[in-house]
């Protein structure tokens, strides 16, 4: 996962960053009956070794390095085993990404906070960046949830309204428009409204089988009418030859 950049149509500069989604497969499907909510477990880049454990969990699967799990909406089919690619995406799709955040080690109250400081004249000797006071003496506590100086990043975020510029099926590459959180090679969740596209087809073909009963009765039922109005055509085509033949025999005999 990196950054770069890619040119739009009408020839401008677009920043993108490029992330690798996929192949992925499903390894757990979660039931409503079964487990009280609906969602599938993903598996992500392989291993050389696993626990036990995990080896029996993926039994007549990859061993897979990374395991999450989706909520589904009501109403989505998915089976275990199956493969998701970057092809269930399309360009112009808006998508929510969630990742860790860069961490930045143990840091100061401007820098994680964002104070302004002491003024740096007039008797503030080495007061430029200090956090000031963080309380009064009544109390006899520091408050929770005082801004202080500490740990920075390394936190869950999720950033949503970002555009799929552009989709690479065959390197599994999405071309997503702007930054998304995290490092290099870090690991992202993409989700994006609707159903999955492999689900819409097995289900396409389903309903594609009545859908040709379907045309084959109504290919029968217009055959049926157009021989019933051929039938009344002939018949009609006929009495003239006949009157014909009535008029050739009454002149012979004449």
């Amino acid at each position: 996962m990196n950054m770069s950049q890619v040119f739009s149509p009408d020839g401008q500069v677009v920043p993108v960053t490029v992330v690798e989604a996929g192949p992925c497969t499903i390894t757990q499907v979660k039931a409503m009956e079964k487990d009280g909510y609906s969602a599938a477990q993903v598996g992500f880049l392989e291993k050389p070794k696993l626990l036990k454990p995990l080896l029996g969990h993926l039994k007549g699967l990859k061993k897979f390095r990374y395991l999450k799990e989706f909520r589904l909406d009501k109403g989505q089919t998915v089976k275990k085993g199956q493969e998701i690619t970057v092809g269930l995406f399309s360009p112009g799709e808006i998508i929510k990404v969630s990742g860790t955040s860069k961490g930045k080690g143990f840091q100061g109250v401007v820098k994680r906070h964002g104070f302004h400081g002491a003024p740096a004249s007039h008797g503030h000797k080495d007061q430029l960046r200090m956090p000031g006071s963080i309380g009064t003496t009544d109390p006899a506590r520091v408050f929770k949830g005082k801004r202080m100086a500490g740990r920075m990043g390394s936190d869950q975020v999720t950033l949503a309204n970002l555009e799929i510029v552009q989709v690479e099926p065959d390197k599994n590459l999405l071309y997503i428009k702007g930054a998304v959180p995290g490092a290099r090679n870090g690991l992202v969740m993409i989700k994006a409204e609707g159903e999955f596209k492999e689900a819409v087809k097995e289900r396409a073909k389903e309903e594609a089988p009545q859908e040709d009963l379907r045309v084959e009765e109504k290919k029968q039922a217009v055959g049926q009418e157009e021989t019933k109005a051929v039938e009344p055509q002939k018949a009609a085509e006929e009495k003239p030859k006949e009157e014909k033949k009535a008029e050739a025999i009454t002149e012979e005999k004449k």
